[in-house]
């Protein structure tokens, strides 16, 4: 069995567009697991907590002071710049800018850690990246949502993202504490196979959250093809300028896990908080943002192979 992980592990790329594929093609599959989502996010994050540990996962002080500074301009900075920029053009208020918005003030997605893996990467930056950015999120919102009356009750984001920082605690503490009472010395082709787990966790995630796309694809292709193409544009156009960024001051080592977190956000935890008016418009483009996500893998490798080799940022793992 752990020789199977492994192999699945090895072959990461290719299960999570199987699994994107299955997302649109089975809708009814997707149907059944998407009441169980929120079930199985935490337990993909309780994979990933474990795997890493927790004396990798917090680093040390300088780490933790470049984490708060990357999560106060992904998640604060950058969406204020937006409203500034939409309130501009005259366009705040619309589904487009709204969309963008939101997307901009989420903290990461669950599973970038394990996207950075699969890069190649270190994934205890994108880690600290998660964890920070949740429990930040009912701080950096505020600025946003009072600048911004259209996104929608600033009061419902905060006790749903409050509700969320306290699941995520929650998990990552019990992960830690399992690790280390079982397996304080992880082994490599022990960790090898919870890298193949969470492939697969990945791959069955991601046909749940496409369940409102199958049945838009097949009823209005055009308007699902206009938001597949601004929110590829915006996520892997994210990615890359951070990217580029960090590699131009120097920041090698964050800069792929950085990048990764940079375009991929937790836009779903909105959906939880925000009233029907302002999240129906907005279920295409959750459902299209999928598909860059997991393609971040295949697309953005030859752009993050700029970075440190991969037996530099794995070391010791």
């Amino acid at each position: 069995m752990v020789n199977l992980l492994a192999t699945i592990a090895h072959h990461g790329q290719v299960a999570m567009i199987l699994g994107l594929l299955a997302g649109f093609l089975l809708k009814d599959l997707a149907s059944a697991l998407k009441p169980w989502l929120p079930e199985m996010v935490a337990g993909l994050l309780f994979l990933t907590a474990f795997r890493i540990g927790a004396p990798r996962a917090f680093g040390g002080l300088k780490d933790g002071i470049a984490s708060l500074k990357s999560v106060l301009i992904l998640q604060m900075l950058l969406p204020l710049a937006a409203v500034a920029l939409f309130w501009a053009l005259g366009i705040a208020a619309t589904p487009l800018a709204v969309a963008l918005v939101l997307m901009l003030s989420a903290p990461s997605v669950t599973g970038s850690p394990n996207i950075t893996l699969l890069l190649g990467h270190a994934p205890e930056p994108a880690f600290r990246l998660l964890i920070l950015g949740t429990a930040l999120m009912p701080l950096t919102v505020i600025p946003v949502f009072l600048l911004s009356p259209e996104l929608g009750d600033l009061w419902n984001v905060l006790h749903t993202s409050l509700r969320l920082t306290m699941t995520i605690a929650v998990t990552v503490g019990v992960a830690f504490l399992c690790r280390q009472l079982f397996a304080p010395n992880l082994q490599d082709h022990h960790a090898r196979a919870i890298d193949g787990l969470t492939i697969i966790a990945l791959s069955v995630i991601v046909i749940g959250l496409m369940a409102a796309l199958g049945p838009a694809l097949y009823r209005a292709p055009y308007e699902v093809a206009k938001w597949l193409a601004i929110v590829c544009i915006a996520n892997f156009g994210l990615q890359y300028l951070c990217f580029r960024w960090l590699i131009w001051r120097g920041a090698r080592k964050i800069a792929v896990p950085t990048g990764v977190v940079a375009g991929n956000r937790n836009f779903a935890l909105f959906l939880i908080a925000l009233p029907a008016s302002t999240t129906d418009p907005l279920l295409i483009f959750l459902g299209c943002y999928q598909v860059p996500m997991y393609l971040t893998a295949v697309v953005m490798r030859r752009v993050y192979a700029r970075a440190l080799p991969a037996e530099a940022l794995l070391k010791d793992q």
